[in-house]
């Protein structure tokens, strides 16, 4: 059984417990979630629920949510330290990085998708493999995400390593923003970009070096999971049983109502950054992405281990205490 299953039995004989000690005032107060996430397409599910706020209305009356965005792992992982973030969509790699620095107290809940990145190059660019990388200069959007993992595992298949480890590739991070300027100017020599930015750095004519699924596991990795703090978790395991449902609903409803969905979702990032993503971009991302609550545990802990080898944590977790199961 489910941890967040066995917490929800376990807090429904609490309140039973209560409404017959004539002590259930508590229960009637407004309680609260709050749920970080990324204006970014890969965090898909999180944008469709809260286009439509079907949370929100699963919950009613008795339970607020609120929504914060943000712009990078590490701030959403410094939020979940504060309390601020109950429940958050991020990349798996501050995931496990969020667990270690925590002492376990952020917890991998819920897969959300999977691959959703691309390597690419300038238009007139002599580069045709990984091998051919040597004494570039790569972009990432940022240093001990999870693009870099993903290239630091490329360079080692291809013989090749990063300069501060005493290769001659230089790994760079850049915004996704000004990958194409940089790339323009010859500050940049390729870029492993998440979507929708592959998609729209190759609408501009950059070339794909690699499609989404050449980039590791043959594009069956988790780019996002769902975490939560595990003190939450035992608190109110009801409200995560019922954010789970809603999450895999929201799953369930872009796989099968792709077109709606993808308006949906397009209709809150202009909401929200002021600025909607053509309807060819969007569908080329999606094409690229695996939207599912599934994770392949595989991937993360392949991504534990290069996070290790780069000193990014201490240990590698124990897998049965990484994921909240």
């Amino acid at each position: 059984m489910k941890i967040w299953k066995k917490l929800l039995v376990m807090g429904m004989l609490g309140v039973t417990a209560l409404g017959a000690t004539g002590c259930g005032k508590a229960a009637e107060e407004t309680t609260e979630v709050h749920i970080g996430y990324f204006n970014n397409i890969t965090h898909a599910q999180a944008l469709l629920m809260k286009s439509e706020q079907s949370l929100e209305n699963a919950y009613g009356d008795e339970t607020q949510v609120s929504w914060t965005a943000f712009n990078a792992g590490p701030a959403e992982v410094e939020a979940l330290f504060a309390g601020d973030i109950d429940i958050g969509y991020i990349g798996p790699v501050p995931a496990i990085s969020a667990y270690a620095k925590s002492g376990g107290d952020v917890v991998i809940l819920s897969g959300a998708t999977k691959g959703g990145a691309v390597l690419v190059t300038g238009q007139d660019s002599e580069i045709k493999s990984v091998a051919d990388l040597s004494g570039k200069t790569v972009a990432i959007p940022q240093i001990g995400n999870t693009q870099y993992l993903c290239l630091l595992d490329l360079l080692e298949q291809n013989g090749l390593k990063q300069v501060s480890e005493g290769g001659d590739v230089t790994v760079t991070a850049v915004a996704n923003a000004d990958v194409a300027n940089m790339m323009e100017r010859g500050d940049i020599d390729a870029a492993l970009v998440p979507e929708p930015w592959g998609a729209t750095l190759e609408e501009q004519g950059a070339k794909i070096l690699l499609d989404y699924d050449e980039i590791y596991m043959e594009g069956n990795y988790d780019v996002a999971v769902v975490v939560v703090r595990k003190e939450f978790l035992e608190e109110h395991p009801d409200l995560v049983e019922k954010f789970l449902q809603e999450h895999e609903a929201a799953t369930a409803k872009i796989n099968d109502d792709q077109e709606g969905s993808l308006t949906a979702i397009n209709q809150e990032l202009d909401a929200a950054t002021g600025k909607a993503l053509s309807e060819s971009i969007i569908k080329k991302a999606f094409e690229r992405m695996e939207v599912s609550a599934e994770m392949n545990r595989d991937s993360i802990m392949g991504f534990a281990d290069i996070s290790k080898q780069q000193k990014l944590i201490d240990e590698v977790p124990e897998e049965a205490s990484l994921f909240a199961e």
